[in-house]
């Protein structure tokens, strides 16, 4: 099957020549060796994907870099031939080849999606991309800790050297088992559950049902949250408006409290406003997915902490380990992948479970912003955490979505308005456009009736043809 030959402009070019080489991609001449090309696709596919350009040459003295590619498509068979060994199965990538006026050759363009699984180098190596730079992953801790990073192995699973009686005779559990059906012993039903293994209780195990998880995990199992009467983007001891809360217990219980400490703080921050003092307002039901996300999903073993840090003007969750398996911050949403399945699995078994809807956390955190009409929540990924932000920012006027939205389209109707602005009803986004065209910032296109009405700038001069209705009508219809 031949790969597509894609023109680019002069100014896409440029673009390309002048992309920082970093975390997410990479710029190499045609010559590289493609057993070296494998080392940087394992690397990219083994961090959070990227992308690889093949044909762009760099003075080593000027650092400035021209456009060289190959001269035909057969050139570029051996690095393309690389590319099966790493994706057997045809997936997780894509290719093609760029061909730009008056330059010479293609340059191969290479697409790399982060993988669920470990891609190795064909010298028989895994890489890690770190910054600009594709490390080898050689020693058992960095194959380990590589194997934690994309969720192929999971710290809960691990044993504690404790002694079972930990879990098997708490008071958790005890109440824990009188709620299951049917009721069973302990001990039976720990071991039943992979609680318990080689006569030692697991990490997850410890973390649902003893009565002092952070004794047997210290530094890995509490909950800290911060008030900062600042909006500075970091927090200082001089801004710290009280010594830092650190709550423990079983995770159940850390939920709960976390969420109550974090929502009774929010609701005494008092800040100016325009019209005097006034109350900083968030969905409690965003702190409680936002806070039960980071318990249940966060690596176990990164010893640090979960921090909650309030600010006068957001809410961060700072969860420690990275994104797993294929999982990045675009995808997050539409994407499942449980690092710990079972705590997910067995605490959705207690009363009231904090994950009611088990792999919709986040989401229906993002659906209650949008109901107050505050922005979405920010989600980031640094070396060794992933931080929620919830900021206390509204979004613009219905108005001023509808005018941007008008910036670069020549129309809009009620559905694509209701999406752009969060207005679920029909009627609402109809007031909002006749409030435009009162101010004469808008009209109605006339030629447009019943179910395909639309609105375009005021005075804009561009007929509406036939074609374009039925355009529209295709559009309503789906």
């Amino acid at each position: 099957m031949p790969i597509s030959i894609s023109d680019v402009s002069q100014e896409q070019k440029h673009r390309i020549l002048e992309l920082a080489e970093g975390h997410f991609a990479d710029l190499k001449a045609k010559e590289i060796k493609p057993a070296s090309l494998s080392h940087h696709l394992s690397a990219l596919a083994n961090a959070d994907g990227g992308e690889l350009f093949v044909g762009i040459d760099e003075d080593r003295v000027t650092k400035l870099r021209s456009w060289r590619g190959f001269n035909s498509e057969e050139e570029a068979n051996a690095h393309i031939q690389c590319f099966d060994s790493l994706f057997p199965l045809g997936q997780d990538f894509s290719y093609d080849f760029l061909r730009c006026k008056g330059e010479t050759g293609l340059v191969l363009q290479i697409s790399v999606l982060k993988t669920r699984d470990i891609k190795v180098a064909t010298d028989g190596f895994p890489y890690i991309r770190r910054g600009a730079s594709s490390i080898v992953v050689k020693s058992p801790d960095g194959l380990d800790r590589l194997k934690l990073d994309k969720g192929i192995t999971t710290f809960e699973t691990a044993t504690v050297d404790a002694d079972p009686i930990e879990i098997t005779n708490s008071c958790n559990t005890l109440q824990f088992l009188l709620e299951i059906i049917p009721t069973a012993e302990p001990d039976i039903w720990l071991r039943k559950q992979q609680l318990i293994r080689d006569n030692k209780p697991v990490v997850a195990g410890i973390l649902l049902f003893a009565e002092e998880p952070q004794a047997l995990l210290p530094k890995r199992s509490a909950i800290k949250v911060y008030r900062y009467k600042t909006k500075d983007s970091v927090g200082s001891r001089e801004t710290l408006d009280f010594n830092p809360i650190t709550i423990e217990g079983c995770i159940y219980d850390q939920i709960k409290e976390a969420v109550d400490k974090t929502v009774k703080v929010v609701q005494d921050t008092v800040l100016l406003g325009a019209e005097g003092f006034e109350n900083i307002q968030y969905p409690d039901v965003a702190i409680h997915e936002i806070v039960t996300n980071a318990v249940l999903h966060r690596d176990y073993s990164v010893a640090d902490d979960i921090h909650v840090r309030i600010f006068d003007n957001r809410i961060e969750v700072e969860s420690p380990g990275r994104l797993p398996g294929h999982i990045t911050v675009d995808n997050i949403l539409n994407e499942r992948v449980a690092r710990n399945g079972i705590l997910v699995r067995l605490i959705n078994k207690f009363p009231d479970p904090p994950n009611k809807d088990v792999g919709e956390g986040l989401n229906t955190a993002f659906e209650a912003m949008r109901k107050l009409r505050l922005k979405d929540p920010e989600i980031t990924q640094r070396e060794n955490s992933v931080v929620v932000n919830i900021r206390h920012e509204s979004l613009a006027s219905a108005e001023e979505i509808v005018m941007d939205y008008m910036k670069s389209h020549d129309r809009i109707n009620n559905s694509i308005g209701r999406e752009i602005c969060r207005i679920p009803s029909e009627n609402v986004m109809k007031r909002v456009f006749e409030r435009l065209i009162e101010r004469d910032m808008l009209e109605r296109i006339p030629e447009l009736k019943g179910k395909s009405v639309a609105y375009r700038k005021k005075n804009s001069i561009s007929p509406i043809s036939l074609d374009i209705i039925e355009e529209i009508d295709v559009e309503i219809s789906k």
